[in-house]
């Protein structure tokens, strides 16, 4: 079922997305060659906690997983496309590394990634990441009153399929609120004029992840969590959680 959040929600969860925002500045502050992702993860709790969050990935365990989800952040490196369990891997000049974090606050959910290199960057890599990225904007442009969830997909995969890349069927966006993952889900591609129509007070968290290599397939970890592209090409991931509103899209994870 799909929820539709009141104005005063919509502040609440605003609450929490800047927290989320504070979490992924840390993170990426504190990257540099030498640091453990679980120093990543370290550092997050930290923020979470000073803010009087919690985590809504800690202990996770959707139908897939082997296992409850261990930290406060996803950490994937290079070909890891989502879901990376930060561990004892130390950075390395020119890693591409995507965070995603998530924190709750008073009920509220908010849910927010951000991809960038460590140290030296690959012509290459800074195209992936300006192109995720651009999809995210593309996605965020089109949460408008009286569009369509296919509307938003549409535009995240138009921008991704024009740049080569691939694009992860199973794994995309959703409707967050009191529960991370609410519905409707939102596809990373699609076609327009299909599906939920967005009314002021639906939140979908519009996530795009593209691989380099240009193919879709992924295959998870022996963890049971971390998805790597199967040709070894890196992977960019981008996330907003996003308010539809009648003044138009209101981003609720920024700093």
């Amino acid at each position: 079922m799909v929820e539709i959040k009141t104005d005063a929600a919509l502040d609440a969860m605003r609450v929490a997305g800047r927290v989320v925002a504070d979490a992924l500045a840390a993170v990426r502050t504190t990257a540099a060659p030498g640091v453990r992702l679980t120093e990543l993860d370290e550092v997050a709790r930290t923020v979470l906690h000073e803010a009087g969050a919690t985590s809504p990935f800690l202990g996770y365990r959707p139908s897939f997983a082997p296992t409850p989800f261990p930290a406060v952040i996803c950490a994937s490196v290079n070909d890891a496309i989502v879901h990376g369990v930060p561990d004892g891997y130390r950075l390395r000049d020119g890693d591409l590394v995507s965070i995603d974090c998530g924190a709750v606050v008073d009920g509220w959910a908010g849910d927010a990634a951000t991809s960038f290199t460590v140290g030296t960057e690959h012509p290459e890599d800074r195209r992936l990441k300006e192109t995720t990225l651009r999809a995210l904007e593309a996605g965020i442009a089109a949460a408008v009153v009286g569009a369509r969830i296919g509307d938003v997909s549409h535009a995240i995969g138009s921008v991704g399929r024009a740049a080569g890349y691939g694009i992860p069927e199973d794994f995309g966006g959703h409707g967050i609120g009191r529960a991370m993952h609410e519905d409707p889900p939102v596809p990373n591609e699609g076609r327009p004029g299909r599906g939920f129509v967005l009314r002021h007070g639906l939140v979908i968290a519009i996530e795009p992840m593209f691989l380099a290599g240009g193919g879709d397939h992924y295959a998870a970890d022996a963890d049971g969590w971390t998805l790597r592209t199967t040709d070894g090409s890196r992977a960019a991931h981008f996330e907003h959680t996003v308010a539809v509103t009648d003044d138009g899209p209101r981003v609720l994870t920024l700093p």
